[in-house]
C-alpha cells in the first residue's frame, strides 16, 4: 500500500522556475515549468508484495497512479486511492493541505490471490471504501533550495458496509533533488486502526468446515490498535534529464512495513505469515 504513494510522488515533483539551476536567468513571462498551473501526471507501476497483510507469501500488483493540479485543486495519490487539497500553496514558504481522501481497500477481496490455502478457506471479505480528510503541512528549503519535509494525516471511515471501522495514518516524507533529472523521497508511516477494522481483518473463527480439524487455526478475537509502522525509500528519473519539462520518468521503489498489536498477533500472520512485510516496485509515468 505505501508503494502506490510512493509511485505518485516520483512521477510528479512540482518545480518552480526559480528553481530550475542555480546559474540560469528565468525570463520575466509565462509559467517556465510544466509544474506552473495546471498539469497532470499519469503512470502505472508493478509492485512485489505480500498477497494480504500479514501474509509471507508474495505476488505481482498493478498500480495505476494519478497526481496532478487542475483549477487549483491538487490530486494527491493514496494507495488505491486520491486525496484532494483546496488550499492553495504560497510562492515561499510553509504551505498546508486539507481535503477528503479516497481509498479502495481490498486486502484478501480475492481468493486467488491468496497464496496461502488454508488463510483462504476462511473465505474472502468485502471491499472497503473508505473516505475521510486529510490535513497536511510542508517545511520547505530544509538543508538545500529544492528539498521538502511534509507531515500528512489521513482519518478515514469504511462507507461500504464492509469493516465499518476506521484508521488514521500519519505519515512523515522528506524530498530531495539529487540532480536537475533525479529525485529521492524517504518515507515513514504508521497506521492506528479501531475495533471495528481489526475484527474484520484479523479476527478468526473458532471453527472452519472447509479445513481438517488439524488445519483449523486458533480463534482469536482483535481490538484495535496501532496496525503498523514502515519506512520505503523511492528513486526517480527523469528520461531526458531535466524533471522541469515534464515528460517520461522512471521510479524504483523498496519498503519494509512491521505489523504490531493484533495485526501481528492473529494466527493469519504469526502463524501462517510473518509480521515483517517487504515489497519492491518499479513504475513509469508521463507528466503533462
Amino acid at each position: 500500500m505505501i508503494a502506490a504513494t510512493a509511485f505518485a510522488c516520483g512521477l510528479a515533483t512540482p518545480v518552480s522556475a526559480q528553481d530550475v539551476g542555480e546559474g540560469d536567468v528565468m525570463p520575466a513571462g509565462p509559467p517556465e515549468t510544466v509544474f506552473d498551473g495546471d498539469f497532470l501526471s499519469v503512470g502505472v507501476g508493478v509492485a512485489y508484495s505480500p498477497s494480504y497483510s500479514g501474509s509471507d507469501d508474495y505476488n505481482f500488483q498493478v498500480l495505476p497512479i494519478v497526481q496532478g493540479s487542475l483549477g487549483g485543486v491538487d490530486i494527491n495519490p493514496r494507495p488505491a486511492g486520491l486525496a484532494l487539497d483546496f488550499i492553495p500553496d504560497p510562492d515561499e514558504g510553509v504551505s498546508f493541505s486539507l481535503g477528503p481522501v479516497f481509498r479502495i481497500n481490498g486486502d484478501r477481496n480475492d481468493i486467488d490471490n491468496i497464496e496461502d490455502d488454508i488463510v483462504a478457506a476462511y473465505g474472502e471479505l468485502d471491499t472497503a471504501i473508505e473516505v475521510g480528510p486529510s490535513v497536511g503541512v510542508k517545511f520547505p528549503q530544509l538543508l538545500n533550495r529544492y528539498d521538502s519535509l511534509s507531515l500528512n494525516v489521513d482519518a478515514t471511515w469504511d462507507v461500504a458496509g464492509a469493516h465499518d471501522g476506521m484508521r488514521v495514518t500519519p505519515s512523515l516524507t522528506y524530498f530531495t533533488p539529487l540532480s536537475r533529472g533525479t529525485a529521492a523521497s524517504l518515507s515513514f508511516s504508521t497506521t492506528w486502526v479501531d475495533d471495528n477494522f481489526a475484527d474484520y481483518y484479523y479476527s478468526v473463527p473458532a471453527t472452519n468446515t472447509l479445513l481438517a480439524a488439524a488445519e483449523v487455526l486458533p480463534g482469536f478475537q482483535a481490538e484495535g490498535g496501532f496496525q503498523s509502522v514502515g519506512a520505503n525509500l523511492l528513486l526517480a528519473q527523469d528520461l531526458n534529464g531535466d524533471v522541469t519539462d515534464g515528460g517520461l520518468s522512471l521510479i524504483g521503489l523498496g519498503g519494509y512495513s512491521k505489523l504490531l498489536g493484533d495485526a501481528a498477533d492473529t494466527p493469519f500472520t504469526s502463524i501462517r505469515g510473518s509480521d515483517d512485510q517487504f515489497f519492491v516496485a518499479v513504475g513509469i509515468g508521463y507528466t503533462f
